[in-house]
């Protein structure tokens, strides 16, 4: 039988019961009132009908007058029409002959008092009469709602059982198959595919029991061959594992060792067999190098040990585990995956660090190399335009100028390689100092002054009325101010204006270049700091080797400073770096 049946019948049969008590307590109640209704009608009207008459009799004397007579009368003639008693009818006859016998005129007083005895007594009797009857059928009435109420109060208690019964029964049809199938689908959420429901009705709630049973076999089945995926998966990624050539191992949200190859084994010099398993914290009691790993991983820099007899270099990467969160959660907010862990992988970089130091190596080479036949070209140039070697045209004073001007920016190119190299390989030598922001200021303005001066750009300063010193190294602070300005000359348009700024911003004192030029693009800023990148030009500017910036960059972050661009399209670039201020000594 369908659920939808089920509850048509459910609801018709509560709909059947209280219609039966409905049609009982009506029937009933129509009863009590119809004996109410009779008495009423029959009795009370002929109680009324001879007080009236006997109220005439009391108030006027004999003989009665036609009026009184007239009134009388009507109340007779109403009584003779409402008889409903037994014995009612002989004595309203009797009391209309007395009543005749009353008014006839030839009668003597006295005959007349003997007549008014005669109506009264029969007046009394029709009270009698009815008032023995409305004793009688008050009985029956009150009979009649005691068996009513009885009645009533059967087929009341019958309907309360019947209803109390169903709502306590009925819902069971449904409540208990759900329950089942609820506790049903926590016990597969909980990965017990062994579970099956079984229900005796035929209804919907069998078919989803059957495909609840499907279901889970189907899950068991899964499970036990996705089980034998999983493990087979495993092998193959753990000799995958195994065979990477970079050192590589696991650690589980429990800071336990999931896995670890020979080559991770081999760098942090592990030997013990069985590691797998082992809580981390008895590792790294006497393992410096895995505690430096686990204490800063996010933060180590390469680091270079001893391999084989031989230098070795190893940069750290390590990626968190999320795996689907399938524990049980309380609450509103569900968390759709947790951490499983974390992997770190040690790269060789050996080989990448062997060609960058040649390529340092190279570099300074050659730019060293390359600075003497340069400044011997600029002599050579210097020679040609004096007057006393001999006088040149236009057209050969123009070429000495371009090779002036390449000859410069190729000396600057190759200085610029001289600092790259210094950085790269750690050799930046810094001499910190006192110094006040102005006289790197100074220094770097007046660098730029005659090249300022011949684009026709006026250089403006804004400062703050108390500078406090800087802990800096002056010559290569005021490298990176001059290489701002020099920028920002490149960039300015003739007849312009280019603002230096030195304020204090928060125990740091910041220095900033700002231009009016067109602006760099947001998509170039990022990059804006990297070696040899160049921002694409117009053919207007000249760019150059995209090595200043980097080395500003390195210089500023040398001496504990930060440094960033600010630029949008058509509004100019202002670039920026600070320096911490001296902290004065306790005395």
């Amino acid at each position: 039988m369908k659920i939808k049946t089920k509850l048509r019948l459910g609801f018709g049969f509560l709909f059947i019961v209280v219609l039966f008590f409905g049609a009982i307590a009506i029937y009933y109640i129509q009863e009590i009132s119809k004996n109410a209704k009779v008495i009423l009608k029959d009795n009370y009207e002929t109680l009324s009908y001879t007080r009236e008459m006997r109220t005439l009799l009391d108030e006027n004397d004999l003989p009665l007058s036609p009026a009184v007579i007239t009134k009388f009368n009507e109340q007779l003639v109403k009584e003779e029409n409402n008889i409903t008693e037994k014995g009612e009818k002989e004595a309203v006859f009797l009391l209309r002959k007395a009543f005749i016998s009353l008014n006839r005129q030839q009668a003597g007083i006295t005959e007349k008092q003997g007549s008014e005895k005669q109506v009264r007594k029969h007046l009394r009797q029709i009270e009698l009469l009815n008032m023995q009857a409305i004793v009688r059928k008050n009985d029956a009435a009150r009979a009649s709602v005691n068996r009513a109420s009885l009645i009533l109060g059967f087929a009341g208690t019958f309907t309360f059982l019947v209803l109390f019964s169903f709502s306590v029964n009925f819902p069971g049809f449904i409540a208990n198959p759900l329950r089942a199938l609820l506790e049903g689908i926590r016990e597969i959420s909980e990965k017990n595919y062994s579970k099956r429901l079984h229900f005796d009705q035929d209804d919907e709630f069998a078919e989803v029991a059957g495909a609840f049973n499907d279901m889970a076999a189907r899950l068991n089945e899964w499970e036990n061959t996705n089980l034998a995926t999983v493990l087979s998966e495993k092998r193959r990624i753990e000799t995958i594992i195994e065979q990477m050539q970079d050192a590589i191992f696991g650690i589980n949200e429990k800071q336990e060792v999931l896995f670890i190859n020979d080559a991770a084994r081999k760098v942090l010099n592990i030997t013990q067999d069985r590691i797998v398993g082992e809580n981390t914290q008895k590792l790294v009691q006497n393992n410096d190098l895995f505690r430096s790993i686990m204490s800063n991983a996010s933060a180590i820099k390469p680091f270079k040990i001893v391999l084989d007899g031989k230098e070795s270099h190893f940069q750290l990467q390590s990626r968190d585990i999320f795996v689907p969160n399938l524990d049980k959660q309380e609450g509103a907010v569900k968390i759709a995956t947790k951490s499983a862990g974390k992997v770190y992988v040690l790269r060789n970089i050996t080989e990448f660090k062997e060609r960058d130091e040649a390529k340092t190596n190279f570099i300074a080479t050659i730019s060293h190399e390359l600075k003497t036949p340069i400044s011997s070209i600029k002599m050579s140039l210097k020679l040609l335009n004096d007057s006393r070697v001999g006088s040149m045209n236009n057209e050969q004073q123009q070429l000495i100028a371009h090779i002036e001007d390449d000859s410069a920016r190729l000396l600057k190119i190759t200085s610029e390689l001289l600092e790259l190299s210094q950085v790269e390989t750690g050799n930046i030598q810094l001499n910190f100092i006192p110094v006040d922001p102005l006289q790197i200021l100074d220094y770097a303005i007046t660098s730029v002054k005659f090249q300022a001066e011949q684009k026709g750009v006026n250089i403006e300063m804004v400062k703050d009325g108390q500078l406090p010193q800087v802990q800096a190294d002056v010559e290569k602070t005021a490298w990176v101010m001059v290489n701002f300005l020099s920028n920002a000359l490149r960039y300015s348009s003739e007849k312009s204006k280019i603002i230096v700024s030195v304020q204090v911003r928060n125990r740091m004192v910041e220095f900033s270049v700002k231009d009016f030029g067109k602006g760099i693009d947001q998509q170039y800023q990022k990059r804006l700091f990297d070696r040899y990148f160049q921002v694409p030009t117009d053919g207007q500017n000249k760019s150059g080797s995209g090595l200043g910036l980097a080395i500003s960059k390195d210089f500023i972050e040398a001496q504990q400073g930060n440094i960033w661009v600010e630029s949008a399209m058509g509004e100019g670039s202002r670039f920026v770096f600070t320096l911490p201020v001296v902290v004065a000594a306790a005395v």
